[in-house]
């Protein structure tokens, strides 16, 4: 266990310790999810040269997103688990999850199935294991940031959830960087090559659809076992040792964190809401609940994933030539961003910084819409692009989650975040498996209804967003945990 010395106001040092081991789940999360941007084009060449089954546009997009079923499991299981197993166990699970999944999608082949040789039977072995993570990821994307909102301090909890956010962004910067140094020299095969056998791939790309994607999948088991391992030294939340009847262990630990003063009064604070272990989900109402689930579902309706998962392409067809190197730029920008909101989250309130990134998405959104695929307006159309991913970063990407860790009352956390995580997970798969259908969508032949329709979609979605955060989010600035219960029975 993650060890400092203790005083009076509470050692900052340990609290950072914890978090920091907390939010590397955060970063193999957004590993996990970007990872296939760059490893989709070889991963395709590869199943489209199979004997034994057509690996066509609908396989390669349930492939692309298989991990996102996973994703469903694991946050559906992430308030169980919570419940049952504690925090800091789940997370344990999830990062073997993590491990796992890295092997076996870089060698489904093992044990099983001849190394190289593309099958139908093989595809069902790879989407197995990229379930097995996203089930990783389900878990981690929603047991983090109740973790660290249950350790932290009330006054900067928003900040160090929001810390979760950037080291999502952050893996997925990383896992960028990491597709483009291990594609190298190598280039990414064409698709008018894929199924006509690998001696008719442009030789520079026939190492990409060989072993490149395989290395780009493997690199995940570094991080991953780091963050197995790391997860075993910190402590277990002190809520979930008060819920548990170990008041004792909560207290030191809250001791640590803020000291022993507050100690004693945070700690009656818990136990006053744990007087019920449990209770009903509507206990505190049907509000509670639906505000919850409608933040997950805006977060991935806006459509921000869909740009993610499919950079590298996106930015190839709009006519740029190192869409690899674009991606990694709109990576930093990402980064950026999201830095906004960790030191202005506590300043301005979660509801400015919402309903800001809303009007923000919009304008950005509408101009992908309007200057897609004109001749002359490709810097327009990168640059809407990039201002539509940056407002994200600001605003709802952190923010969800610091409001999902902190709006449910302590006695319904863990199945209500559960309920709002597998939410945002369900849309996220929608999302990302109709971004691609949409897209090519024509009314004539040649026409490009697709690229205004979906992009114009996507910026109605982020308006109708900010009208739902002014009209119906309560603002959770300065509130304690023990507060939003308190809140809940008023607004019932």
């Amino acid at each position: 266990m993650i060890m400092m010395a203790n005083t009076e106001n509470g050692n900052r040092g340990y609290l950072i310790g914890i978090v920091m081991v907390a939010v590397l789940g955060g970063l193999l999360f957004g590993y996990d999810t970007a990872v296939i941007s760059g490893a989709e084009k070889g991963l395709q060449a590869f199943f489209m040269n199979s004997d034994d089954f057509q690996y066509n546009d609908v396989w390669h997009g349930f492939t692309s997103a298989s991990a996102l079923i996973g994703c469903i499991i694991g946050s559906a299981l992430s308030g169980f688990l919570a419940t049952n197993l504690g925090r800091k166990r789940s997370l344990i699970i999830a990062g073997l999850l993590f491990f796992v999944s890295a092997l076996g999608s870089m060698t489904p082949e093992f044990l099983f199935f001849e190394y190289g040789k593309p099958t139908f039977s093989l595809l069902m072995m790879f989407n197995f294991y990229r379930i097995i993570g996203g089930i990783g990821v389900g878990l981690a994307s929603a047991i983090c940031p109740m973790y660290i909102g249950e350790v932290a301090p009330s006054n900067i909890r928003g900040m160090l959830v929001s810390w979760n956010q950037f080291a999502i962004i952050f893996g997925q910067l990383v896992v960028y960087f990491v597709n483009f140094f291990i594609l190298g020299e190598h280039i990414q095969p064409l698709v008018e090559e894929m199924g006509k056998g690998i001696a008719a791939i442009n030789p520079a790309a026939q190492w990409t659809v060989t072993t490149g994607w395989r290395y780009m999948f493997g690199s995940e088991a570094i991080p991953a076992g780091l963050f197995a391992l790391l997860i075993c030294l910190v402590p277990e939340t002190p809520r979930y040792l008060v819920s548990i009847g170990r008041d004792d262990v909560a207290e030191r630990i809250l001791a640590k964190i803020n000291g022993s003063t507050k100690a004693a009064r945070i700690l009656q604070d818990i136990k006053d809401t744990m007087v019920v272990k449990t209770e009903k989900l509507m206990t505190y109402g049907f509000m509670c609940i639906f505000v919850g689930i409608m933040l997950s579902v805006f977060q991935q309706a806006v459509g921000i994933n869909a740009v993610l998962y499919y950079a590298p392409r996106t930015f190839g067809d709009m006519g740029m030539q190192d869409p690899m190197m674009i991606t990694v730029i709109m990576g930093f920008i990402n980064i950026m961003f999201t830095l906004v909101a960790i030191f202005t989250v506590e300043k301005w309130g979660r509801k400015p910084l919402l309903i800001t990134g809303s009007i923000g998405m919009a304008v950005g959104a509408m101009g992908v819409a309007a200057t897609f695929g004109h001749a002359g307006l490709e810097a327009v159309t990168c640059l809407s692009l990039m201002l539509y991913a940056a407002s994200f970063m600001f605003s709802w990407g952190p923010i969800t989650w610091v409001l999902i860790a902190e709006i449910f009352p302590n006695t319904i956390r863990g199945g209500a975040v559960a309920i709002a995580v597998a939410f945002q997970w369900i849309f996220n798969f929608i999302v990302s498996s109709s971004f691609v259908p949409m897209f090519n969508m024509h009314l004539t032949e040649g026409d490009d209804f697709g690229h205004w329709f979906t992009y114009g979609l996507y910026g109605i979605i982020c308006l109708l967003a900010a009208l739902f955060v002014w009209k119906l989010v309560p603002e959770t600035k300065g509130k304690t945990l023990e507060d939003m219960t308190a809140m809940w029975k008023r607004r019932k």
